[in-house]
């Protein structure tokens, strides 16, 4: 190949650096996303292994701080499965744009369709994960409640 041939990918190459800087941060998000998820699950199984042989108020208050993660987990892998999706979404984009231009066909609104799934995707992951924050927020102040009125 020569340099004036090579030279025709570099606007190719410097159009497909959107997507992956997109994947970059939808990437450190998932990180983010599944450590939440982790820490879900742990603190489900602790509250589960308390439920039983709890006094009867202890267990229902258990059994409320259980749905609570049920609702968390749930809202966080509607989270990790967008945020999947824009990824994968992400790096089709690439492979359009490198046969677009391999292949002197336009696709131009093949990338537009993508790139904009590839974000709404990314944007309701994002609404799961605040919604997740919120519920979160709700089951700290239930314990801050449940410790002032012992104390």
């Amino acid at each position: 190949m020569s340099v004036v041939e090579s030279s025709q990918f570099l606007p190719v190459i410097q159009l497909a650096i959107t997507p992956v800087i997109l994947l970059s941060g939808v990437g450190a998000l998932m990180i983010t996303l599944t450590n939440r998820m982790g820490r879900i699950v742990d603190r489900t199984r602790l509250l589960a292994a308390q439920v039983h042989g709890a006094k009867e108020d202890e267990r229902r208050h258990f059994e409320g701080q259980l749905e609570i993660m049920w609702r968390r987990a749930r809202l966080i892998r509607r989270a990790v499965m967008f945020a999947g999706v824009s990824m994968l979404l992400s790096c089709l984009l690439v492979m359009v744009i490198f046969v677009d231009a391999s292949m002197q066909r336009e696709f131009g609104l093949e990338m537009v369709v993508v790139f904009a799934a590839s974000v709404l995707c990314l944007i309701a992951a994002l609404v799961a994960f605040l919604r997740d924050i919120v519920v979160s927020l709700h089951a700290l102040r239930i314990e801050v409640e449940r410790a002032r009125a012992r104390g």
